[in-house]
């Protein structure tokens, strides 16, 4: 074993928990590169490591990048597990955004000191992602970082802040603005929620910020809630198809339930930007505000966005957001971390954002 590896304790843990810092594997020749890893064992179990890889392991594609940062998402976690019916064969490397330079290509739009984005595309899930010091992709997944991001902020941001700026676009594309009233934001604790509140706030309108969770509210406040409403207002069913119209828009990051009451709330020719089910992919309603008040429900689908729309939504984020506002819903973590985080945003205990610096083991 290397002189600088005979000292190193390994790293194999069950997604449950059996985790001992380090890395696995040897630093042999060639160009080696770490990436958290999850194997089956032979009973089926996952194991989740960090380990050393060689580049050849990488899959085929026409970009190579030197992966910097990545972020934690619901996704993420599921696939660092048994995969969630989303990964299909091991071993896997999960992490579905990633921001880093490129260091090989071979498409003309991008050249080796290129700094870029991946989100979507069924990355870290069908294809080796972005928990790892290297990726390699096809050029059509990838994206330029916007002037003045950095790859940190963009990972700060990630799918979730990603899928909040579309959904904001969505709701504007139908007739939104800021003079027709409050926005309300389910889940606005989590990921795509805080993204949404700071985005809506920066933008002047006035935000109305749902969560369970009493001690959010001063986080919520400080990204640019102007009301917090306490998720157990939302989260009974009630038989009437229709209640007062309150809200000009929502982004709703739950689901099930809670989405059918906001439904009954709304106002008339208003609009719900639909992001997530934590609550359920079940929705007990009628469809009588579609009929009666013409409200409007967007499916908001982040993963096969095209190129153009998906620029513009980046260069609309490094615009719009203030990054100081970015910075209070961040915490930074390694490759290491990962698997007690993801066990942690499975159980709701996350708030706002995790960067993963991936060269940190």
């Amino acid at each position: 074993m290397p002189q600088f590896l005979a000292n190193m304790p390994v790293m194999r843990a069950g997604f449950h928990g059996r985790a001992h810092h380090g890395v696995i594997g040897l630093k042999q020749g060639g160009r080696m590169f770490k990436a958290l890893v999850v194997e089956k064992d032979g009973a089926g179990v996952p194991q989740i490591g960090v380990q050393w890889l060689d580049e050849g392991r990488l899959p085929g594609g026409d970009v190579t990048v030197a992966v910097e940062y990545s972020t934690l998402n619901y996704k993420d976690a599921l696939c660092m597990g048994s995969g969630g019916g989303m990964v299909r064969s091991w071993p896997h490397v999960p992490g579905i955004d990633f921001a880093g330079v490129v260091e090989v290509s071979e498409d003309a739009r991008y050249r080796p000191g290129d700094k870029v984005i991946l989100t979507g595309w069924r990355v870290g899930e069908s294809w080796w992602g972005g928990y790892a010091e290297k990726a390699r992709v096809k050029a059509d997944w990838l994206v330029p970082l916007p002037s003045g991001m950095t790859t940190r902020q963009a990972m700060a941001l990630g799918t979730a802040g990603f899928t909040a700026m579309l959904a904001v676009i969505a709701l504007e594309a139908h007739g939104l603005d800021p003079d027709q009233g409050e926005v309300l934001v389910t889940g606005a604790a989590g990921g795509v929620g805080s993204v949404a509140v700071a985005l809506l706030a920066a933008r002047g309108y006035g935000v109305a910020a749902v969560t369970g969770r009493a001690e959010a509210a001063g986080y919520l406040r400080e990204l640019g809630a102007s009301r917090i409403v306490p998720r157990a207002d939302l989260a009974e069913v009630v038989a009437k198809p229709l209640e007062s119209e309150t809200w000009a828009g929502c982004i709703d990051t739950v689901g099930g339930a809670m989405l059918a009451r906001v439904l009954g709330q709304m106002k008339a020719n208003s609009s719900v930007a639909a992001v997530g089910l934590a609550g359920g992919a079940e929705v007990p309603m009628k469809i009588t505000p579609f009929l009666l008040r013409g409200v409007n429900l967007l499916g908001i689908h982040s993963v096969t966005v095209p190129f153009i729309q998906r620029q513009m939504a980046w260069e609309r984020i490094a615009a719009e957001l203030p990054m100081a506002t970015l910075d209070r819903m961040v915490v930074e973590c390694g490759l290491a971390d990962l698997p007690a985080l993801g066990r942690d945003i499975l159980a709701g205990r996350i708030k706002g954002r995790v960067v993963v610096d991936v060269r940190r083991s």
